[in-house]
């Protein structure tokens, strides 16, 4: 039996009314923030080096403490990975966060304390729930489990003292037995190292338990959904699940994803609530399922400044701390954790959709755009054009990657885009003209450079047979957990990378 609302009402009340008090007060909730993690890493290396002692404000901290980037840190990373104590936090950090952000060779390793699992990403999950269930009182999710598709981990190469893994996997390995009576699959399957025995025994795990619903990264949940109707040639993941109703999703956009989810899941019961975590943090949370941005939460031990992006590259340009940020500019995300990341540049890019409460949009990463002509293409762009291109085309898409095409003296340049549909368009042609029509509109820059073709001419869209990025992530290593293919780049090193698979596996 579902549990009544006025049960839920109780336990939520206290929470939302610490929410409740962030989004009115965004400014001190912060300050204090900042205050905390001062004093706690005041006794550690960096904070002894950088006067954590002394500084009693926003603008002595920006003063003191530089903006980093994990080349900057990455000799003192390695140094808590051969379990050295209290270099960036206090103590000894036992887990690091394995992550790239793209299919490339070289990874980061994220460190992740105790205190930012216990304070920002169980608590983020948590608050994922509190805000679905004020919305839902009438919900029957407990009454089933957690699918919950995760990475996997293993003994840190750098000796017997710290792990290193899938934050996802990190997550699992650490939380309390008593999850396990909520969440499937189990935790030696849902740790598999390998992506495709991994996808056979969840499948086999789960085609008979009640599962209510499911979270992790769109593209690998949705290859699992497609190989369990596969399995059991069900016509719908309702059939096979019928209790299924929530979907809690991040990582990528679910922008290009979600016909495809609302194919395989054909309930009016199915919701769908993005959240905006990563290795480095729990940062945001879709709080109102009508709306199609998130709640920045801050009160989760993290500090939080923006970058104006286009002062990404002005060695003298000055963050700005959440009482100054404006909507619809694009920000650099900085932060400080009680994992001790100190000012850190995370690489991704956000705006601000409206403050009081503050909330945002993902529009990108500082490395995955498209700048070759001065047209300052973002993902958030592309994936909204996308969308259009194929509403108007009848087409869905399974992934994707773009880069330029650079000038020479026979041709302008232009945008390349590979794609790989699930349903091709009607028209390529006139998804061509939708994707660029669509293109123009979300962006003056583009459609500056579009004009008349004088610098930039029309998309050049090439379609990949089905399964082309799986196998191309496959030689990469990268299957599964929170690797993604990436999107936008201003190289063409991806471009050529899976066209060299394209034709090596389709000759």
């Amino acid at each position: 039996m579902p549990v009544p609302a006025a049960v839920w009402t109780l336990l939520l009340r206290k929470r939302l009314g610490a929410i409740d008090f962030f989004r009115k007060h965004p400014h001190t909730v912060q300050d204090t923030c900042l205050k905390t993690l001062l004093i706690q890493g005041a006794a550690t290396e960096w904070g002894r080096e950088h006067g954590f002692r002394d500084i009693r404000n926003e603008a002595a901290f920006q003063d003191r403490v530089p903006i980093s980037r994990y080349e900057d840190i990455r000799p003192l990373i390695d140094r808590m990975r051969h379990g050295e104590p209290s270099v960036l936090w206090p103590g000894q950090i036992h887990w690091f966060a394995k992550s790239s952000g793209t299919t490339g060779q070289k990874s980061k390793f994220i460190p992740v304390s105790n205190t930012t699992l216990n304070n920002t990403q169980y608590r983020g999950i948590r608050d994922a729930l509190c805000f679905y269930l004020s919305q839902h009182p009438e919900t029957r999710l407990f009454n089933g489990k957690a699918l919950t598709l995760g990475g996997s981990h293993q003994i840190d190469s750098f000796g017997g003292h710290t792990r290193s893994g899938d934050l996802s996997a990190i997550m699992i390995q650490n939380a309390p037995r008593w999850a396990s009576l909520f969440r499937t699959p189990d935790r030696k399957v849902a740790l598999l190292p390998v992506w495709e025995e991994k996808l056979e025994q969840i499948t086999r795990q789960t085609l008979r338990q009640n599962i209510s619903s499911i979270s992790g990264v769109p593209s690998w949940n949705l290859v699992l959904l497609k190989h369990i109707l596969q399995v059991t040639g069900k016509e719908s993941i309702t059939d096979v699940w019928p209790s299924l109703e929530l979907f809690i999703h991040g990582g990528i956009s679910f922008t290009p994803y979600r016909t495809q989810f609302q194919t395989l899941i054909p309930s009016g019961n199915m919701h769908y609530l993005e959240t905006y975590n990563a290795s480095e943090g729990f940062f945001a949370i879709q709080d109102d399922l009508t709306r199609d941005d998130m709640l920045l939460m801050l009160d989760y031990q993290i500090y939080f400044e923006f970058l104006p992006l286009e002062k990404l590259d002005d060695s003298g340009a000055r963050a700005v701390s959440i009482e100054e940020v404006e909507t619809g500019k694009n920000y650099a995300l900085i932060i400080s954790t009680s994992s001790g990341l100190w000012r850190y540049l995370i690489g991704d890019t956000v705006m601000f959709t409206s403050l009081f409460p503050h909330r945002i949009r993902i529009t990108g990463r500082t490395a995955q755009y498209i700048n070759a002509f001065g047209e300052e293409l973002m993902v958030d762009n592309a994936e909204k054009a996308l969308a259009e291109a194929c509403l108007k085309t009848g087409a869905r898409i399974r992934d994707y990657t773009a880069g330029p095409v650079y000038m020479d003296r026979s041709r302008n340049g232009a945008h390349e885009w590979l794609i790989e549909f699930e349903e091709s368009p009607d028209n390529l042609a006139i998804f061509v003209q939708e994707l660029d029509r669509h293109l123009c509109m979300l962006n003056s820059d583009y459609e500056a450079k579009r004009n008349q073709n004088i610098t930039l001419g029309p998309p050049l869209v090439r379609t990949l047979p089905q399964g082309t990025f799986y196998q191309w992530m496959k030689q990469k290593g990268k299957l599964g957990g929170q690797n993604k293919v990436p999107r936008l780049s201003n190289h063409r090193e991806y471009i050529e990378s899976v066209m060299e698979i394209t034709e090596s596996i389709h000759p």
